[in-house]
């Protein structure tokens, strides 16, 4: 297992928001470049929805395996781990903030939606539900109080109940699909299939059709000799028919959603990477 380092330096802040979001959900599939996904007839939904949307053509993962992309999303830091181990060892934790700890403290709401979770908060894997998925569990700032992580990291199942209304659905929604429905173990058309169930519940949800809400739809990785995934806003926040060729990554998206709620940036990767104003209203 890695040893984990301290984490980078925080830069310094100041708030500029470019847009106010109200709800920011975040959809992450697997292990696909973005040339297997943009223009492939097995993602027709997928395609359809780029075209209606907002799509950072040039985005980037920033590193492989999974793991330290999901850290990198969530806390602006791989926090030094390298591959894809899974906690509660003391090697394979990831103690640095992470966007959970500004949300609480500024008064946003957030979960994590994990798709086969057996149980909320669960440390192991099980059937289709990957632990590597869900970065929540590597910070020991998550995990330390149970109650507090059972509260918020739960599985895909309650996604229903809480798209209800608009204070049910809380302001930062992550969402692992399991291993078949995220493309990591299954063809691209079954992750495309799974989101053409998922996203129209979303978009139709109160909070995307009386706020001013996010979608963004993301790639953990590529392959290794391309890391450029696919990502695409939707929603109100989005603009519609859009295409940026500014080069981005996963820190511009962590940083995008940081300036919009005037969160400060967790490190100097997150804090100098641009944020994805273009593709917002």
């Amino acid at each position: 297992m890695p040893s984990v380092s301290p984490q980078p330096s925080s830069p310094t802040f100041s708030r500029n928001p470019a847009v106010v979001l109200d709800h920011v959900v975040i959809i992450v599939e697997e292990n696909k470049p973005a040339t297997s996904i943009l223009g492939n007839i097995d993602a027709r939904f997928l395609n359809t929805l780029a075209t209606d949307s907002a799509v950072a053509m040039n985005y980037t993962a920033v590193a492989h395996p999974s793991l330290p992309n999901y850290l990198a999303m969530t806390s602006g830091s791989t926090a030094g781990i390298t591959d894809d181990c899974n906690p509660p060892g003391p090697s394979c934790q990831a103690r640095v903030p992470s966007i959970t700890g500004e949300l609480d403290a500024s008064g946003h709401t957030w979960k994590m939606y994990a798709e086969g979770m057996p149980t909320p908060c669960a440390k192991l894997n099980s059937g289709n539900y990957a632990v590597k998925h869900n970065p929540f569990l590597y910070y020991p700032s998550v995990t330390k109080d149970p109650a507090y992580c059972a509260a918020h990291d739960v599985p895909f199942t309650q996604l229903s109940h809480d798209l209800a209304s608009s204070s049910t659905l809380p302001d930062y929604a992550f969402i692992s699909p399991d291993l078949c429905n995220d493309t990591h173990d299954c063809p691209v058309r079954t992750g495309d299939a799974w989101l053409s169930r998922v996203v129209p519940a979303i978009l139709a949800s109160a909070a995307f059709t009386s706020q001013n809400s996010l979608l963004v739809i993301t790639w953990d990785e590529g392959s290794q000799s391309d890391n450029a995934v696919s990502t695409i806003f939707a929603g109100p926040a989005a603009k519609t028919g859009y295409r940026s060729e500014v080069d981005y990554n996963h820190y511009s998206l962590l940083h995008t959603i940081e300036e919009a709620w005037g969160l400060a940036p967790l490190t100097n990767n997150d804090g100098g990477a641009p944020t994805m104003a273009d593709l917002l209203r």
